[in-house]
């Protein structure tokens, strides 16, 4: 059974770029199209979002919270968001600059009662004073010059593999960094902060950087590549990196005020999406593979703050932010001009083997990078 909420159509032809939006495919059609490419791949459970004009236009559940219980997925079940967390949390920077509270380009450790190597999860970094250089801007685009984990290098110790600002390489470690910048520089609750600028915001009444008890009655649980089932994780540390708990519902909200730039002044949503950084490897992981792609360089792939942009042949700017774990699988794709996304959130990890296909399905032929963003590894 499909689990949605039906909008009204809009009478919009969005302006963009090169040529006119095409017109969307009808909710039916996506509905039918989700039911047959989550049979064909054996996904458990997923759901979608679409938005256009900055409106949300669609919304709908597939499949199972868990399968063995014979619960459905449904618009209000909450999932994990993973590292589409990194984008509300940029969002909520964006915020902090506006204020005057933040500046992206200052180094972050002047913001700090003490150096940065003296705090306990950073005295790996004593005797490297490429600490002093880190920004907020280099974590928000991912050039800080650390791996995703430190714990990936084989003595699990923090160091950087390149100096900051040099290199694109996803890494969660410098938004732990932030996150800290934030609580004790400037002496702020970011679960307090997401929670009233940007879940409250956008009536986002479940979700959370932290588990909820209220949570547990209707609640996805995880499936690997083989179908392996893992019970959803109940998140009691706070991580900018990743620890967002959502819904479908919430989502689509989330997403519709981000691309209207709903509480930030017109320049700081500008310089969300700006191509500020090129992407010159070949697949976003591992991070700082040394192999190339000619295909970034002609679609200008770049590191936005907390997402990936691009330059589509026929819907001008376009961006997207994927989250992932062995039992999760998440997307969002954006197009800038028509302010339209495609949101997907899957409990199943198999459902990234469909997301090419269902994008594809919603907005056309794009230049969508999937060759960079799922990659053998």
């Amino acid at each position: 059974m499909i689990r949605h909420l039906a909008f009204a159509a809009l009478a919009f032809v969005a302006a963009c770029a090169t040529t006119p939006a095409p017109t969307l495919p009808s909710n039916a059609s996506i509905d039918a199209e989700a039911a047959r490419l989550m049979a064909r791949e054996d996904v458990k459970g997923m759901a979608i979002a679409v938005i256009d004009n900055g409106q949300i236009i669609h919304v709908a559940a597939y499949g199972f919270a868990n399968v063995a219980e014979n619960r459905p997925l449904d618009l209000d079940t909450v999932m994990y968001g993973a590292s589409l967390t990194k984008t509300a949390f940029a969002y909520m920077i964006l915020q902090l600059v506006d204020e005057g509270r933040l500046d992206l380009d200052r180094p972050m450790h002047e913001y700090l009662p003490r150096p940065l190597i003296e705090y306990e999860d950073y005295t790996d970094l004593a005797g490297d004073d490429r600490w002093r250089l880190l920004t907020a801007r280099h974590v928000l685009n991912h050039t800080t010059g650390f791996l995703n984990f430190r714990w990936i290098d084989e003595d699990r110790r923090l160091r950087f593999h390149r100096d900051p600002g040099a290199e694109y390489g996803y890494s969660a470690e410098g938004f732990y960094i932030l996150q800290m910048v934030l609580e004790e520089g400037l002496g702020l609750d970011v679960k307090a902060e997401m929670q009233r600028r940007v879940y409250d915001r956008f009536g986002m009444t479940r979700t959370s950087m932290q588990w909820r008890a209220d949570f547990r009655p209707n609640l996805a649980d995880g499936y690997g590549i083989d179908g392996t089932y893992e019970p959803h994780d109940e998140r009691s540390n706070i991580s900018a990196a990743g620890s967002m708990d959502t819904t479908i519902a919430d989502q689509a909200r989330m997403w519709a005020g981000i691309v209207r730039g709903e509480g930030l002044t017109r320049a700081s949503r500008a310089e969300l999406t700006r191509p500020q950084f090129p992407v010159q490897s070949a697949h976003q992981f591992p991070s700082f593979r040394p192999d190339r792609d000619p295909r970034g360089p002609a679609i200008n792939l770049s590191a936005g703050l907390g997402m990936i942009t691009f330059a589509d042949a026929n819907a001008g700017p376009m961006w997207f932010k994927g989250g992932h774990n062995d039992f999760t699988g998440n997307m969002v794709v954006c197009q800038d001009a028509s302010q339209r996304c495609v949101v997907l959130l899957a409990n199943s990890v198999r459902a990234e083997l469909i997301y090419p296909e269902m994008v594809r399905f919603v907005f056309g032929e794009t230049d969508m990078p999937w060759w960079w963003e799922y990659n053998p590894g």
